[in-house]
């Protein structure tokens, strides 16, 4: 598996994961760029995403949604601050309601994506920045650490195809 590391800093509000990837950050990126591949790995097996809307330029929107096992949607957006190919990426992700618009009572995320190059590959970080403790703890008991452990698993035999 590729993730190397999941780290949950409490004082700084932040959920860490990092994982090394056997491909050059330019495949990496079509990862995120391409939303037929983003729909691949973005849920975990077990909920995989549809992406509706994909705009990855500042200012740009992603709307997506993941169908759960009993055919549940669980809708969910980002809004593109800022975009570096192929190297970062950083948006707001949040939550929505079944018509796609934005749910006010679920926090957002702000998520930065680095990816440099490593060890003949490339590491990729994905940092995600709460506004709150309470926040954070929302989003994580909701399972995200682990939801995102197992999607970002599934980016191996993704580049190595």
């Amino acid at each position: 598996m590729s993730v190397t590391d999941v780290r949950k800093d409490y004082d700084n509000l932040t959920l860490t994961l990092v994982a090394d990837l056997a491909a050059p950050a330019e495949r990496v990126w079509q990862l995120w760029a391409d939303p037929r591949q983003l729909e691949r790995w973005w849920g975990p097996p077990t909920h995989p995403a549809t992406v509706e809307e994909h705009d990855l330029t500042p200012g740009g929107a992603v709307t997506y949604f993941m169908t759960g096992p009993e055919g549940e949607r669980y809708r969910g957006w980002w809004q593109v601050k800022k975009v570096d190919p192929p190297r970062f990426l950083e948006f707001v992700d949040g939550f929505a309601d079944q018509d796609g618009t934005p749910s006010a009572d679920l926090p957002t995320t702000t998520t930065r994506v680095e990816l440099t190059t490593h060890e003949g590959g490339t590491r990729m970080e994905l940092r995600s920045v709460y506004d709150s403790r309470e926040q954070m703890d929302q989003v994580l008991s909701m399972g995200a650490a682990e939801g995102l452990q197992e999607a970002v698993g599934q980016m191996d035999a993704l580049v190595a195809a």
